[in-house]
């Protein structure tokens, strides 16, 4: 299963148990209009590191918080090997 796969299956349980209506998921898509809260994204950047073994938001000591959904899967994607 591809980095982007893994990334939007979990957006979608998340969404699933967090009770959220996701609209279409593009990589256009702000963030925040994912209708995620705080405590969802905390949810899935930690399932996602219990996934694949790492945090792109801890790697890098400058690394900024995605704004849109392609940002976010990207983040992943580019995780030093």
């Amino acid at each position: 299963m591809s980095v982007r796969s893994k990334v939007i299956e979990a957006i979608q349980q998340i969404a699933k148990e967090q009770q959220v209506t996701l609209p279409a998921l593009s990589d256009d898509l702000s963030l925040q209009e994912t209708g995620f809260d705080s405590l969802a994204f905390a949810i899935l950047v930690a399932r996602l590191e219990d996934e694949t073994g790492v945090d792109p938001f801890t790697i890098s000591e400058d690394a900024a918080f995605p704004a849109t959904v392609g940002d976010f899967v990207r983040a992943y994607e580019n995780v030093p090997a």
